[in-house]
């Protein structure tokens, strides 16, 4: 376990993700899916300020005003590890520190609390000085509005040189990083990011924990794409390869009679750093069958079997 998380953080398998409230979820169904997942031991919800600005007749911030209204039940707020994003809010673009600093009022607003636990770069900025946007951070570490700031989907190198901006100036760094993988995404964090991790001993949430909903199972050819707009995105991993890996996830998860997302999970967990793999659920059936990775045991031959087959190909 990395050192120095928030209080209340610990390993879960699951981290939720909200972007689909708002979206594809609506007020009601989020609710009860959130009451779920605490309940069921589940800590990290993680949503971010642009969620779901795409749609028509949405600005922004709708899955965070959700997410705000079941935090302001009593007690909801200390029965999670709150995690946001900010940098791709249509008000507060970019990582400069009037972003920033904009961007996280905003989200306090609608997330209906005085702190976060997680403060994710969405996405890196190349065109605000790296300086900039650690100090930003660690300025509000200090004022208490977040916890930990993170990284989401930055390179190797930027994230080495975004902690030694931290160290030579005496600054708070990234604790935590988000990263796209998976099963069937696996070299771009273990070839370029999964070093520094280790060396820095960063927690890990990793994105994309589903790749789209592929190891779900439900995509499989095209007849699977079904209703959901993930559908084009997941059947983009379909690949002589990644079928190869998704039978024998299929094969564990019949086993031990579980959803191939539950064991694809518990995979993602048993990873070194990893403190929780984010997947979203658009009803609370769905979100049970991700739960129930909290119950799958990998042996070492299932480890050994889903190592073999989703290695990176050279």
């Amino acid at each position: 376990m990395t050192a120095d998380l928030p209080a209340g953080t610990r390993p879960f398998p699951l981290a939720l993700g909200t972007n689909v409230f708002g979206w594809t979820v609506g007020a009601p169904t989020a609710l009860e899916v959130l009451d779920l997942f605490a309940d069921d031991g589940g800590r990290v919800v993680d949503t971010a300020d642009v969620y779901s600005a795409w749609l028509p007749g949405n600005s922004g911030g709708e899955s965070e005003a959700i997410i705000g209204r079941w935090l302001a039940r009593p007690g909801n707020r200390d029965r999670v590890v709150l995690s946001t994003k900010c940098g791709q809010h249509p008000d507060a673009p970019g990582l400069s520190r009037a972003s920033i600093r904009t961007a996280v009022e905003a989200s306090l607003r609608r997330l209906r609390t005085d702190h976060v636990d997680f403060y994710f770069t969405h996405f890196d900025d190349d065109e605000t000085p790296l300086d900039e946007t650690v100090g930003a951070l660690s300025e509000l570490v200090d004022e208490g509005k977040i916890l930990c700031a993170g990284a989401s989907n930055y390179t190797g190198a930027r994230l080495r040189q975004a902690l030694a901006i931290a160290d030579r100036d005496g600054l708070h760094p990234f604790r935590v990083v988000q990263v796209a993988y998976n099963l069937v995404r696996r070299g771009e964090y273990e070839g370029d990011v999964a070093a520094i991790v280790d060396h820095y001993g960063l927690a890990v949430l990793p994105h994309s924990s589903l790749a789209s909903g592929f190891l779900t199972g439900k995509y499989r050819h095209e007849a699977g794409r079904g209703d959901s707009p993930r559908g084009s995105r997941a059947l983009s991993y379909v690949t002589p390869q990644n079928q190869g890996t998704l039978e024998v996830v299929v094969e564990i998860a019949e086993r031990l009679d579980v959803e191939p997302g539950a064991v694809a999970v518990a995979w993602l967990a048993s990873r070194d750093n990893v403190i929780g793999a984010l997947g979203s659920a658009r009803t609370p059936r769905q979100l049970e069958g991700l739960l129930d990775a909290a119950r799958v045991e990998l042996t070492d031959g299932d480890l050994a079997s889903l190592e073999a087959v989703s290695r990176p190909l050279d």
